[in-house]
């Protein structure tokens, strides 16, 4: 049987030679010099797990497209004897978990379902403890259980994917439907489930307390994902999640987009798709040529960090990116990432920018934080001092910095420079927020003012943000002197700029550099 299963070029261990011998029987099958994925998985990103999962379950359409044999049961008669057989080891079985009458109760309830189903060739045992990874991507392992049976039930121990991880459930199952799976599927998928977990408690009592805890943990979270099954889709099927990969690289969206525009720029080396703007971001490679992406029209969550209003649709935020990039020539500066041109392109508007080779040191206690945060101290001063700078430049311009925060810092270790690389919601100063944008950007950052609606916001705003600067890059955020790096000099001009009254506040950005400098020659 496997021979025929290997005929349809599956990723898989090949059957070699089939025999017997004085002690039995054996089998010889190709050897996979890869690891186990149960290991691997945790170590891969949330798109990468789930395009694993989508391959799985395209091999798995393929292996379900060898027919049962003509003699084969009918699949209802067949599969109500098994679930008796199942609802009576639990009813005999000592060892009794709280719940498992839900699932009795539900296998009495849907036993219709298993009309007229068809049946195929079925892996038996289709779970990532028997998927191995090797240089060629994923491979099938261990079809010792091989049956044939309804296609559906090949999924009954998706239960241990789903614990290893959510996205590679998901994935498999998108993958095998090609898209989204009928309410059908859910349906059966929670029989089976049901059936097999109650067998599973007379199996764990074969072989000691270590399995019984296990199962019972697995039962426990079955009922808790199937709210007692009460529900047949199960929490950890993440609907709104889908990934895909361009010139080899993976990243996550809401669900899938044709990103074939982005050929145009080069080849890709590197996906942003974890930006608070919602927007997602490309490195793109063009010749001896590296250019930042940043495309507004993709179906991405939170298309701006706005702790009221929340998600904002893609019209809006091709709106919003449209009205950023003239800000990236209007405050053009030593420290700003260079705005190359813009244009609309694959429904949607992208904006590009020069490449820098810089790390940017969100989110707080991630390696590139870290990396900065232990960066010798007059590195640091250099850098909050530019940044400080910039902003000066940005009021002598006549505009108010709006969102900035540690994600708007990057910073080029090989030349030692600071880069400013998010100003898309700056606005003209003195800017009030009528309640557009709701209260934006990072708890650690905002003034006081930025937290009432239709308040005023100016370069006095920015002298708050500058010192709430100082304050992360030199203490974490943490603004008591115990925890401050520096100064206590310095310290007490970094406290006045986060003052709650603006009247005791440096009254400009560039007083605040003034106080600043003079402090550092004490």
């Amino acid at each position: 049987m496997l021979e025929k299963v290997a005929e349809l070029n599956l990723p898989m261990c090949i059957p070699v030679e089939f025999g017997t011998c004085d002690d039995g029987v054996y089998s010889l099958q190709s050897w996979i010099n890869g690891e186990d994925l149960e290991k691997v998985l945790p170590n891969l990103s949330e798109a990468e797990q789930y395009l694993l999962g989508v391959k799985s379950g395209e091999i798995v359409r393929k292996m379900h497209t060898i027919p049962a044999p003509d003699t084969q049961e009918e699949w209802a008669a067949r599969f109500n004897r098994k679930a008796d057989r199942n609802i009576k080891l639990y009813q005999d079985c000592e060892l009794k978990i709280d719940g498992c009458e839900n699932f009795i109760k539900y296998i009495e309830q849907n036993r219709h379902l298993l009309e007229n189903r068809p049946q195929c060739f079925q892996h038996g045992d289709y779970h990532v403890g028997n998927m191995m990874i090797d240089e060629f991507g994923l491979q099938i392992i261990d079809f010792d259980r091989y049956d044939f049976g309804d296609p559906w039930e090949e999924f009954n121990r998706i239960v241990w994917s789903a614990s290893a991880s959510p996205h590679f459930a998901t994935g498999q199952l998108k993958g095998y439907f090609n898209g989204e799976p009928p309410l059908e599927f859910f349906k059966l998928l929670a029989f089976y489930i049901s059936s097999n977990a109650l067998a599973s408690a007379q199996w764990a009592m074969l072989f000691g307390q270590d399995e019984i805890d296990i199962m019972t943990k697995q039962t426990q979270d079955i009922l808790k994902s199937f709210d007692n099954m009460s529900s047949s889709v199960p929490m950890w099927y993440l609907k709104d999640f889908h990934a895909q990969e361009i010139d080899g690289v993976s990243y996550k969206l809401n669900a899938p987009y044709d990103f074939g525009f982005m050929k145009k720029y080069g080849t890709v080396f590197e996906v942003f798709d974890e930006q608070g703007s919602g927007n997602i971001a490309f490195g793109v490679q063009d010749g001896d040529k590296r250019y930042f992406v940043k495309f507004a029209g993709a179906p991405k969550p939170n298309y701006i960090a706005n702790r009221d209003s929340g998600a904002v649709d893609t019209v809006s935020a091709i709106k919003m990116l449209k009205t950023a990039v003239p800000l990236y020539t209007e405050l053009a500066h030593p420290t700003l990432i260079k705005s190359v041109f813009a244009e609309e392109i694959g429904g949607g508007y992208a904006a590009v920018f020069e490449w820098e080779n810089a790390k940017g040191i969100e989110p707080y206690d991630s390696p590139g934080y870290l990396k900065f945060m232990q960066m010798p101290i007059e590195k640091k001063m250099r850098a909050f001092e530019d940044i400080a700078e910039f902003h000066a430049h940005v009021a002598a311009k006549g505009y108010v910095a709006v969102d900035f925060y540690n994600g708007s810092i990057l910073y080029d270790y090989d030349n030692e420079k600071v880069i400013v690389c998010d100003i898309d919601l700056y606005q003209k100063s003195p800017f009030q927020n009528t309640g557009r944008l709701g209260i934006v950007g990072s708890a650690r950052y905002v003034s006081p003012e930025e937290c009432v609606e239709d308040a005023v916001m100016d370069e006095i705003t920015n002298v708050y943000t500058m010192g709430a600067t100082a304050f992360a890059l030199f203490a974490s955020g943490d603004r008591s002197p115990e925890t401050w790096t520096l100064s206590p000099e310095l310290y007490a001009v970094a406290k006045r700029a986060v003052s709650d009254e603006r009247s005791e506040r440096q009254q400009s950005i560039g007083q605040l550099i003034d106080e600043w400098r003079a402090a550092r020659e004490i």
